[in-house]
C-alpha cells in the first residue's frame, strides 16, 4: 500500500489515480418509496433494490419503527454516554440477554457497529508476540483488529482448512486466536467451521466466527453458519454477529462465556470508549430478535428465491460464484466492466452495485446481488432477465 499523500497536489493526483483505474468510491443518495420495501429512489429513478443487507425485509417492518419511537418518545435519542460510564440502559440489558438467549451462550455484549466489535475482539484476545490465523477473505475489521493488537498476523487461502493447519505452525507452537467470517461478505460462501474448530481446540486458541450475514438468514432458528455446522458454544467460543443486516437495524454485538465476555468488556478500547448505543435501537433490537426467532416464513421464502435465482441465473448464462447464500456475486473481472454492468441494470429498474478493488481482489470486480424475503419471485425473474442482458453488454 502507498504511503498517504502529505500535500493537497499530492491528494488530487491520488485522486486521480483513483479515478482512471475505475476505483474512485461515489456514494449514491438511497430514499425509499412507497410501501414496497425493496423500493428505493436514487436521484429521480424509482429502482429496486438488490444491493442491501435487509436479508428478512425488517429494517422498513413499522413494528420495529413504532418500538424505535416509542422507546425514543420515553428515554430520549441517544444513550450519551460510553457503557462503561452511564450509557448502559435497561433497554441494553434486555437486548444483551435476549440475544445471548438466541445464540445458546450465557453472555452477550454490545457494540456500535461490526466493525468496532471485531476490532475490540481481537485486539482484547491478542498481543504483541503472539499469533493470530485468519482467512485471506476476512472482512476488514478482522485485519485491522489484528494488526492493532500488535500481534503476528498469519493468513491462510480462502476456505482452505488443510492450509490453515499448515500455516497454523507446529503442534506446540502457540496460536492465540483463530477468526473467520461464516458467511463471506463478497463471495457469499461459506466457512470450514467444522475442520476450523477441530484445529482451535488442538492448538488452544480461542476461535472467533463473524457471523454478520448468517445469523437470521441460515439455519432452521435462524441461528446462522453455527447451526448450519451444528457447532455450539464449545467448539466455537466467540460469535460476533451484527443488529444491521437481518434484524434491520444498528449495532452488534459479541457473545460467549460470562467471564470471557467479561474480560472482553474490560479490555475492548473500542467499547470502553465509545458512546454506547442508543438505548432506542436496543428497545427496537428486541422487537427485531422476536421477528427473526418467530418468523420463519422470511427464511423460508428467502430460500426459495435464493434457489430460482441461482438456477434461472446459471440457465441464462450469467457468471455466478458458487453461492447457496442470500449473497450472489456474479464475476465481471474489470471494475470498468462491473461499473458498466451496474449502470445497465440501473436503466433497468435495479440497484445491484459494482464491488471492485481493494474490497476484492485484482481481476475480481464483481456485482453484488443481495436477496431479500421482501422482494417477489417476478422481481427475482426480472432481475435475471436483465443480468443476461447486461453480462453481454446489451443495453435494456
Amino acid at each position: 500500500m502507498a504511503a498517504p499523500p502529505r500535500s493537497l497536489p499530492a491528494l488530487t493526483d491520488a485522486l486521480g489515480s483513483l479515478e482512471r483505474g475505475q476505483r474512485r468510491r461515489r456514494r449514491l443518495t438511497v430514499e425509499p418509496l412507497g410501501s414496497d420495501r425493496t423500493a428505493v429512489r436514487v436521484g429521480e429513478r424509482a429502482l429496486v433494490d438488490f444491493s442491501s443487507n435487509d436479508y428478512l425485509g425488517l429494517a422498513r417492518h413499522p413494528a420495529l419503527g413504532a418500538a424505535l419511537a416509542e422507546a425514543a418518545r420515553q428515554g430520549g435519542s441517544g444513550s450519551a454516554a460510553s457503557a462503561l460510564v452511564s450509557g448502559h440502559s435497561a433497554a441494553h440489558a434486555r437486548l444483551e440477554a435476549a440475544l445471548a438467549a438466541f445464540t445458546g451462550r450465557e453472555r452477550a455484549l454490545l457494540f456500535g457497529s461490526g466493525y468496532l466489535a471485531n476490532l475490540g475482539v481481537v485486539s482484547a484476545l491478542a498481543a504483541r508476540g503472539q499469533r493470530v490465523l485468519l482467512d485471506r477473505l476476512c472482512h476488514a475489521s478482522l485485519i485491522d483488529g489484528a494488526r492493532l493488537s500488535g500481534a503476528r498476523l498469519l493468513r491462510y487461502a480462502h476456505a482452505d482448512a488443510a492450509q490453515a493447519r499448515a500455516r497454523a505452525g507446529a503442534p506446540g507452537l502457540p496460536l492465540a486466536l483463530l477468526a473467520s467470517d461464516g458467511v463471506f461478505s463478497m463471495d457469499g460462501d461459506v466457512a470450514p467451521l467444522a475442520a476450523l474448530a477441530a484445529l482451535a481446540r488442538e492448538r488452544q486458541a480461542w476461535l472467533l466466527v463473524d457471523d454478520a450475514h448468517g445469523l437470521g438468514v441460515l439455519g432452521k432458528e435462524g441461528r446462522g453458519s453455527l447451526e448450519i455446522a451444528g457447532l455450539g458454544s464449545r467448539e466455537v467460543p466467540l460469535l460476533v454477529g451484527t443488529l444491521g443486516k437481518s434484524f434491520g437495524l444498528y449495532g452488534a454485538f459479541v457473545a460467549g462465556a460470562a467471564e470471557l465476555i467479561d474480560y472482553v468488556m474490560q479490555r475492548a478500547r473500542s467499547y470502553m470508549y465509545s458512546t454506547a448505543l442508543p438505548p432506542a435501537i436496543a428497545a427496537a433490537g428486541c422487537v427485531a430478535l422476536e421477528l427473526v426467532a418467530h418468523e420463519r416464513w422470511r427464511r423460508e421464502h428467502l430460500a426459495g428465491l435464493v434457489a430460482r435465482f441461482c438456477e434461472r441465473a446459471r440457465a441464462a448464462g450469467v457468471p455466478l460464484l458458487p453461492s447457496s447464500t442470500a449473497i450472489q456475486p456474479v464475476l465481471l473481472g474489470e471494475a470498468a466492466t462491473a461499473l458498466a454492468a451496474q449502470r445497465r441494470l440501473a436503466a433497468a429498474g435495479f440497484l445491484v452495485v459494482a464491488i471492485r478493488p481493494p474490497t476484492v481482489p485484482a481481476g475480481g470486480s464483481r456485482l453484488r446481488v443481495t436477496l431479500s424475503a421482501g422482494h417477489t419471485v417476478a422481481q427475482v425473474d426480472a432481475l435475471v432477465a436483465a443480468l443476461a442482458r447486461s453480462c453481454h453488454g446489451d443495453e435494456p
